[in-house]
């Protein structure tokens, strides 16, 4: 399969009033004629002057070798070289200069060609993979903590020394000779879905969560690195490093996107990799067009040159009839008909369930526990019918959009609480509840421990208590509208607590529960807050899924399906079809839970 790989970068000063670190993207040619991508970060040392001037320089030098060389046989070869090249051109600066003695650079470059990526690196910068919801570093890190978690992975750990800083660089560009160069001994392949982050130290501000979390609910480069940004300003370091970062999406070649997501809606076909999709953005072409102009100002990039009342749905709250035939995607624009009807055959019409005379719609539960109190508040939610997905999502795992047909339950009213949850917790002899408050959302648990604890209040209450399945959340947290929002076509202002919804809270936790109006099931907090493990496992679309509302099973059960999005997405992500996937057995400090308890 072709690939293609859509770019963006991004950075920002920290706490510092001067910038050190400079980057690159330029357009290459492979020698198969067919587009290949090559970026730089470089990170200054040095102070004010010589540190700017050193990562320029180095870039500078870096990119002059690498296109007069490329393509090459050995790719490899030709950026160990450009090391080299970048190391003179600053030796033969301080031997002109010898004020700038002190300068010098850390630098991670790379190439991307095919279906594979090469690279040359010094010093500490970082070279990351996204596969999965997981990040990997694939270079190596020159600093002495790196060194001795190396010879500690090679099975000869050394006493560090106490007088040495874990920080303290081991090998960097700055003239002399360099003590440590690494290259790729072998390329690295990629697949569709990766995503490849090349930063300066500063992001390690973030932790390996967080960056997850940005990629996994960012759709664009642009969106993550913006995002990663964002968040480096805002926890705030009394002395943050300057921080830059690219990013790199890996997605099939689009002639071949288009045509397997065609397949996908018209015939329920076997889908392809959802991983391929993403917005559509430039090709690198393109991209590089826009980014890459010959001349002084390539080397000196800033972010800001790069980037810079609700209306709700009628319903028969016994059983759920969409009153309103509009049919709008996640852009707010009119669908005049859904995509579904381009097929030979119109779909076979989904009824509605038949009623079960059990609950009012709207009624809150409340459980027993039989170790005394009560469980959960549960609103029941209506029976009906609904359109799952998005027809027009640039995201294949949200399509084909169908019709759904979903019986009657009950949802806990609230996300679980950390007083909630601490019961469960000290029953089950699990790691106490994580949260801000008793009445705030817990966080930091494993799709694991949420299935746990709906068995627990299954065993406390004599009731059927579960995660929902993906179907039953969507229909829960749309009210069954087709806009994006269950307010309408657009997040708005303080409707939600997401990192862009201005809702004045602070981005960096969740609130407590209820900050904002329940939606028209009484439902509060489905978009944003903290992001909601169900029960499904991961599929890479909707191709063959039950029309019932039932779990999926099946597919990769080592990733179970979050929906809602969290106090750190942005506005796209807490859509009410948005869709992610985290490890089951893994806690996120982003996630937690709501419980549906079945009506009989």
């Amino acid at each position: 399969m072709k690939l293609e790989f859509e770019l963006a970068g991004s950075q920002i000063n920290g706490a510092r009033d001067y910038q050190e670190d400079a980057f690159l993207i330029t357009h290459l040619t492979d020698a198969n004629g067919q587009p290949s991508a090559f970026v730089i970060v470089a990170d200054g040392m040095g102070g004010h002057n010589a540190g700017n001037l050193a990562s320029n320089m180095a870039t500078q030098a870096f990119n002059r070798h690498v296109s007069a060389n490329y393509p090459a046989i050995n790719p490899a070869a030709v950026l160990e070289e450009a090391v080299t090249k970048a190391n003179e051109s600053i030796k033969e600066t301080i031997a002109e200069t010898p004020a700038l003695r002190s300068m010098g650079c850390t630098m991670v470059a790379a190439i991307l060609e095919q279906d594979k990526i090469i690279w040359a690196s010094v010093g500490d910068s970082h070279l990351y993979l996204i596969r999965d919801s997981e990040l990997q570093k694939i270079n190596a890190d020159h600093s002495y903590g790196g060194f001795l978690d190396r010879m500690e992975a090679a099975g000869s750990p050394i006493d560090p020394e106490p007088t040495l800083s874990r920080n303290m660089l081991m090998s960097a560009i700055t003239g002399d000779e360099i003590n440590e160069i690494d290259v790729s001994e072998a390329p690295f392949n990629l697949v569709a879905g990766d995503r490849v982050l090349i930063c300066s130290d500063g992001l390690d501000t973030l932790s390996f969560d967080d960056i997850i979390q940005f990629s996994d609910w960012s759709k664009s480069p642009k969106d993550f690195v913006n995002a990663l940004m964002q968040a480096v300003e805002k926890a705030d370091m009394p002395r943050q490093d300057n921080t830059t970062a690219i990013a790199v999406n890996v997605r099939a070649a689009a002639d071949q996107t288009e045509r397997a997501v065609e397949a996908t809606d018209t015939a329920a076909a076997v889908a392809p990799d959802p991983r391929a999709g993403g917005r559509r953005g430039s090709l690198i072409g393109v991209a590089a067009a826009l980014i890459v102009l010959i001349g002084a100002a390539l080397f000196f990039m800033r972010p800001e040159a790069l980037f810079g009342p609700a209306r709700i749905a009628e319903v028969d709250m016994d059983t759920l009839t969409i009153l309103s035939d509009e049919d709008e995607d996640e852009t707010g624009v009119l669908d005049p008909a859904p995509a579904e009807t381009v097929s030979a055959e119109p779909a076979p019409a989904v009824a509605p369930p038949a009623k079960i005379a059990a609950r009012p719609a709207g009624e809150i539960i409340e459980d027993e526990l039989k170790s005394g109190g009560a469980g959960p508040r549960m609103v029941v939610i209506p029976a009906g019918a609904f359109r799952m997905g998005s027809s027009r999502s640039t995201s294949p795992e949200e399509r084909p959009r169908r019709e759904v047909s979903v019986a009657q339950f009950a949802v806990s009213q609230y996300e679980i609480t950390v007083a909630e949850y601490a019961r469960f917790a000290a029953a089950s002899g699990r790691a106490a509840a994580r949260g801000l408050t008793q009445n705030s959302p817990v966080r930091s648990v494993s799709w694991d421990d949420a299935r746990a604890y709906a068995a627990w209040l299954s065993a406390e209450t004599g009731q059927r208590y579960r995660l929902a399945s993906e179907a039953e959340w969507e229909y829960m947290a749309s009210t069954g509208k087709r806009t994006s929002y269950w307010w309408g076509r657009e997040p708005g202002v303080g409707r939600a607590h997401c990192f862009d919804c201005e809702s004045g809270l602070d981005t960096g936790r969740p609130a407590r529960i209820g900050n904002f109006e329940a939606n028209a099931f009484g439902v509060y907090d489905t978009a944003g807050n903290v992001a909601e493990w169900v029960q499904d496992c991961w599929h890479k679309n909707y191709a063959g899924a039950p029309a019932d509302a039932s779990v999926r099973e099946g597919g990769d059960c080592s990733l179970r399906v979050v929906r809602g999005g969290a106090y750190r997405s942005p506005a796209q992500s807490i859509r009410s079809a948005k869709r992610d996937k985290f490890k089951a057995d893994q806690a996120y400090e982003y996630i937690g839970i709501r419980v549906v308890r079945e009506i009989r």
